[in-house]
């Protein structure tokens, strides 16, 4: 205990307890009369299994944690954790039921070999840190007293991976016109040419609604993002206003009604509702690619490819960012191969 004048009066009423324990010949030799009494919910937090820990810790999660997607990811890892089966002569039985208090580095190396071997390299770094927090969480908590994970999180070493390729101008034109011919699916147009033209992520063109643009349709404000009817804020929890060219004013203008509802989506299903971007994705943008004859890219690569046509034609990448709601840095490590002013290589066979 800290040597403060609180703690000397406490170990002064321990000594005189024990003094007149002698006394009275009622001395605990064990020591164990002497010692802290720890409480029932103390005693209980011991017995916590590495499963509960991880149930717990799910629970706290979802209350701020908005998207199921992300909930679900927890529950795979805890999927694998029931499954495993840990080797060894003292460690036999499922890792699932080990306490939490007691959790061996042996134990999470043991899971961390067999992930390795069942998932990519990014999922399986995601699951590493994803139980690191929770047992850090569970330190908090008591529940737990060390953290097994976190000298595995830079083991992982996820190999980097090739940026997709962005539409050409002509391929932008075909699809544009695609959807625009196409019987089925030119309700959508408006809503692909605004991806194209503004290079914002799928859902945060889905949750636009009317009362996020002005009057004239001339600046459009993106902060919230909707996805498989979630509404959220924007990825990076920030929000920013864009001046959209003359095309994309026009185009927005032409959409709004006079008695329009300023809390309805801008962009549609036929049927009125918010676009689902999984059956947008499967059905019209799949189909309308094939027939115009442009290689399958997802939605999502309407937002690489704005950038990487803004950067090749020398926009700022500070500005670009900007627009576009990425963190400067990510923006830079993500597409410095667009950016003109990258190094060259010199030419020296002559």
């Amino acid at each position: 205990m800290p040597d403060t004048n609180i703690n000397r009066k406490f170990a002064e009423q321990k000594a005189r307890q024990i003094e007149l324990d002698i006394l009275s010949s009622n001395f605990d030799s064990t020591l164990q009369k002497y010692k802290p009494q720890k409480t029932k919910e103390e005693i209980e937090a011991k017995l916590i299994t590495a499963e509960d820990l991880i149930l717990k810790f799910i629970e706290y999660k979802s209350k701020f944690v908005s998207s199921p997607r992300s909930i679900e990811k927890y529950q795979t890892v805890l999927t694998h954790l029931r499954t495993f089966n840990l080797k060894g002569k003292n460690a036999l039985g499922s890792l699932a039921n080990k306490l939490a208090i007691d959790f061996k580095p042996d134990y999470s190396e043991q899971f961390y070999q067999y992930l390795s071997g069942k998932l990519a390299p990014v999922t399986l770094k995601q699951s590493v840190v994803w139980l690191s927090a929770c047992w850090q969480w569970g330190i908090e908590q008591e529940i737990a007293e060390s953290d097994p994970w976190k000298p595995l999180i830079k083991r992982v070493k996820v190999p980097p991976k090739q940026m997709p390729k962005p539409f050409a101008s002509d391929e932008i034109k075909a699809i544009i016109q695609g959807f625009e011919q196409d019987r089925y699916y030119s309700h959508y147009v408006e809503f692909v040419e605004f991806l194209f033209g503004t290079g914002c992520r799928t859902g945060e063109a889905i949750g636009l609604r009317w009362r996020h643009l002005n009057d004239d349709c001339s600046t459009v404000w993106i902060g919230e993002s909707l996805s498989r009817g979630i509404r959220k804020a924007t990825k990076t929890n920030r929000a920013r206003t864009i001046t959209l060219t003359p095309r994309l004013r026009s185009l927005l203008f032409s959409m709004k009604s006079d008695n329009i509802d300023l809390e309805q989506p801008v962009f549609t299903s036929p049927k009125g509702n918010p676009i689902d971007d999984h059956n947008f994705r499967n059905r019209a943008w799949k189909s309308v690619l094939s027939k115009v004859g442009v290689e399958y890219r997802k939605p999502y690569n309407t937002r690489h490819t704005l950038i990487s046509h803004a950067l090749n034609q020398g926009m700022n990448p500070v500005e670009v960012a900007q627009l576009t709601g990425h963190d400067v840095q990510t923006l830079y490590e993500n597409y410095a191969g667009n950016v003109n002013s990258r190094p060259r290589l010199p030419e020296i066979i002559l």
